[in-house]
């Protein structure tokens, strides 16, 4: 496994502390989106669809040290946009590491090496760099020529600066099992830490509809990825072995929406990392005024296909604490990826989906606006509903 021998004991006392005392949610992993401004546009993103005046907003330092107080959880994911671009993650970083979280700082890696020596190695401290496969299949999401390249730099750098370096991968539908899997050999002899990796999620409002996996097609391709890895054990992933096995179609389990609770320049967002149906004041605003019984598989049409970590590596960890036998049977053996599948999740009363998300954008637009001068800068919309860059915005790689 990817995880730090530290991180897991840690994470896992914590787990096992909230077993014992009963508590029937609690959050593992805090995502944090700081901003949703990115030096990016892909095509599978659903976050950077946003009017300049949301796109910069930025949570402050102290925004950040207040949710990692509300709600606990012993490890941050910090994505967005892209975080390197907020002018305080130094100082947000070196927070949540004095408060003994360990942190995972998401980034595409194009300024990583101009914002590196800003920030020290630490056995708590990873980068995680976005890279969606070998460099034909990255540059094709990011939608952008030379991005692979540039990423695979920066993780040597990371490397040679004595940092942990692990990348996060979203696969899609055409996504090739044996390129995968020689991509992930790849990874493995730069000497990464840690291995990501995801199908994409079908974000409404992101460019491309036609790449996202379905379930059934999800579980084919990490079947035919993992087979060419001893069912994985050749690969360093940071995720548990049951949310592997999950992905290779042998669990059928329910979402943990709670189990990555969200905090974006929106609030904390209801119900988790991929949908924003609504948002709290408060981390428990959030956990108890969220409908959680409405959401996931089986429940809501959104979620049908979904099988992304941020919604089901809570869920594996906890199978893993309540059955660690069969867990580490898994881990001995490696995933299984022949044979039949677990029977999945019925979505035959699923309620449809509602589509809310403008009526959000346009709640806060009138909050920006309430708080601004009279005659101040209103955005100038595109085709695609993004705005187009004031003089003083950055949007392209520094």
């Amino acid at each position: 496994m990817g995880i730090p021998v530290l991180q897991a004991a840690k994470i896992g006392a914590y787990v096992v502390k909230q077993q014992l005392t009963g508590r029937k949610r609690y959050p593992l992993v805090l995502m944090l989106e700081p901003l949703f401004r990115c030096n990016l546009a892909c095509a599978g993103c659903g976050k950077i669809d946003y009017p300049n005046e949301i796109l910069n907003q930025r949570l402050s330092v102290d925004d950040c040290m207040q949710a990692i107080d509300e709600c606990g959880a012993p490890v941050v994911s910090i994505a967005g946009g892209e975080p390197l671009l907020h002018k305080e993650m130094p100082q947000i970083v070196e927070g949540y590491l004095k408060r003994g979280k360990f942190v995972i700082l998401c980034t595409n890696a194009l300024l990583l090496a101009k914002k590196i020596d800003d920030y020290k190695p630490s056995p708590a401290f990873t980068w995680s760099i976005h890279l969606d496969g070998n460099e034909a299949m990255h540059d094709k999401s990011v939608c952008q020529t030379g991005v692979y390249d540039k990423a695979v730099e920066a993780i040597r750098l990371a490397k040679a600066k004595g940092f942990q370096v692990s990348i996060n991968c979203t696969l899609f539908n055409d996504a090739d099992p044996a390129q995968t899997a020689a991509f992930f050999d790849e990874m493995k002899e730069l000497g990464l830490n840690g291995i990501t990796v995801s199908p994409g999620y079908a974000y409404e409002r992101a460019p491309d509809q036609q790449h996202f996996l379905n379930r059934t097609k999800t579980k084919e391709l990490f079947r035919g990825i993992l087979a060419r890895g001893r069912g994985g054990k050749n690969w360093p992933f940071t995720q548990s072995r049951m949310f592997l096995n999950f992905l290779a179609g042998n669990e059928a389990y329910k979402c943990t929406p709670w189990g990555n609770p969200t905090r974006t320049v929106f609030g904390w967002q209801k119900p988790c990392y991929l949908l924003g149906e609504g948002y709290a004041k408060t981390f428990k605003e959030l956990m108890d005024d969220t409908e959680w019984d409405k959401y996931g598989v089986g429940n809501y049409e959104k979620c049908a296909d979904c099988m992304v970590h941020s919604g089901f590596e809570a869920s594996a960890v906890q199978d893993m604490i309540r059955n660690p036998l069969k867990a580490l049977a898994v881990t001995v053996a490696g995933i299984r990826t022949e044979g039949p599948m677990a029977k999945d999740i019925p979505i035959d009363n699923q309620r449809p989906a509602e589509y809310v998300f403008s009526g959000h954008v346009e709640k806060k637009l009138a909050e920006i606006r309430a708080s601004k001068p009279a005659g101040s800068h209103r955005p100038r919309i595109t085709r695609t509903g993004a705005a187009k860059p004031g003089p003083d915005e950055v949007v392209a790689a520094e």
